[in-house]
């Protein structure tokens, strides 16, 4: 567990840093050179088909890289998982070009159509990415994994500089990367691995994935619904410029839990292996706790930076206008880290069920508080309800937690989100720029993470110990 984890952790989150900077200098390519309104439209079609393919993904992306860790047969992983893709995809798009025939006149429809052709490419890369993750070949899925946001950027960045940026380019910049994509991750995959992929299709083990994913499948609805659920009603019930604001807010606040991304991915291979050796909670505790610390802050900076930075790079477009947005979203940043490692947990001990309920309970306070806050409060309302859905997850996580060593963990969450607020306060009452209001408000967060205990002189020993390779 200990030798190849600081590795895969740097191929990791180097594959992170390049993918999301493309992914950040995309939306910012965009919410620069189009109008608020062609932006929103941009971002609502990508809401829904984004939505779409998590559904028809079924769950079993992560259920492939459960098996392919344990040690199931890797061929017979693929084929299955390459001929479920095939099938859903080639469904959903079949019926995608028969709405056209109803909905041809509608320039929204035209536009999920398009865009929708990219993400199914894709949908038909993912067997590739998630058998490499299961095999823990994190420095391959790095090259897998960047090629879309790095082509869609530099070609978006081509045409705001030539003054041809449009909605018609963007779109088409956007299919072919997605297009791009697909045929190198083909590429790179069989040049890399010894695992051939087989067509033939076994409809009785087919079934019988698909009936091991369904609790999974559960989660993945509601997830979906989730993730997208505030864009998409924002996009239908007040207006595509609304939309426009917050999915900037959104986007930058999906960008900065780059560590999260970067962790995330190792943990389901980590943990299965953890719990079937039948280690102790000691190295769990050490590990939530440093997690904890990084996501409030992110959340510390993110407050702090947004105004003068964001207002700067968008001409004053992004910046005043989403201030309240960003600080109730940053709140749950300590929470999204707790929950991805309780999740993990729970995953990597096959409770499907009870994550289904997990997410159940997310849903329904989630889809609830939108209907509610969003036309009181807009786009903060929606803030809120995401806030509101978070908490009841961690709740629900935190009681249903098997790990006796991790049951007080939910103090250590609001110690750190205290820290980051004081500090937060104390900064802004500096009568000084961003910069030296940034440095009092870090330098507070790291006092009080010691005062609080959260940080402790031990640690970097303690991980080392932990990190360093069995001979």
């Amino acid at each position: 567990m200990k030798i190849k984890l600081l590795q895969n952790l740097s191929a990791n989150t180097l594959q992170l840093v390049i993918n999301q900077f493309f992914a950040a200098l995309t939306f910012y390519i965009l919410s620069l050179g189009l109008d608020k309104s062609t932006f929103g439209r941009i971002n609502l079609a990508l809401a829904i088909l984004l939505s779409v393919f998590s559904v028809l993904s079924f769950g079993i992306d992560q259920l492939t890289v459960k098996k392919v860790a344990q040690g199931d047969d890797v061929p017979d992983v693929i084929n299955l998982y390459v001929g479920h893709v095939l099938l859903s995809g080639f469904i959903f798009y079949g019926l995608l070009l028969l709405g056209y025939i109803m909905f041809h006149g509608s320039p929204n429809y035209n536009l999920v159509l398009w865009m929708g052709f990219g993400k199914l490419m894709m949908f038909f890369a993912m067997p590739f990415k998630q058998v490499t993750n299961g095999l823990e070949k994190f420095s391959l899925l790095a090259k897998m994994a960047i090629i879309s946001n790095t082509l869609r950027a530099i070609g978006l960045l081509v045409l705001i500089l030539c003054h041809a940026l449009n909605l018609t380019t963007a779109v088409i910049t956007f299919v072919a990367g997605d297009t791009i994509e697909f045929i190198f991750n083909a590429i790179l995959f069989y040049r890399h691995t010894s695992y051939p992929v087989r067509f033939k299709f076994n409809g009785f083990a087919y079934r019988a994935l698909v009936k091991e994913a369904l609790p999974q499948l559960g989660v993945v609805l509601i997830t979906a619904t989730l993730g997208r659920f505030d864009w998409i009603f924002i996009g239908f019930m007040t207006s595509d410029v609304k939309l426009a604001e917050y999915s900037f807010a959104y986007k930058v606040f999906e960008v900065s839990t780059l560590p999260l991304m970067a962790i995330g991915p190792l943990l389901v291979p980590l943990f299965t292996r953890h719990f079937n050796n039948k280690a102790d909670s000691d190295p769990l505790k050490l590990l939530i706790r440093g997690e904890l610390v990084v996501a409030a802050l992110t959340a510390l900076l993110l407050n702090m930076t947004w105004e003068p930075v964001v207002n700067w790079l968008t001409h004053g477009k992004y910046g005043t206008v989403n201030i309240s947005t960003v600080f109730a979203l940053s709140l749950c940043m300590p929470l999204l880290y707790l929950n991805n490692f309780l999740w993990t947990i729970q995953f990597a001990k096959g409770n499907l069920k009870l994550i289904l309920n997990a997410f159940i309970i997310t849903l329904t306070v989630n889809v609830g508080a939108n209907l509610v806050l969003i036309p009181l409060y807009g786009n903060v309302g929606a803030a809120i309800a995401f806030l509101a859905a978070t908490l009841a997850q961690t709740i629900f996580y935190l009681f249903k937690n098997p790990v006796t060593g991790l049951k007080r963990v939910y103090i250590n969450t609001m110690l750190c989100t205290f820290c980051a607020l004081a500090a937060g306060f104390a900064g802004r009452m500096i009568p000084l720029n961003v910069v030296f209001k940034t440095g009092a408000g870090l330098a507070c967060y790291v006092f009080l993470l010691f005062l609080t205990g959260q940080l402790r002189f031990n640690d970097p020993k303690q991980l080392k110990a932990y990190f360093r390779p069995e001979i």
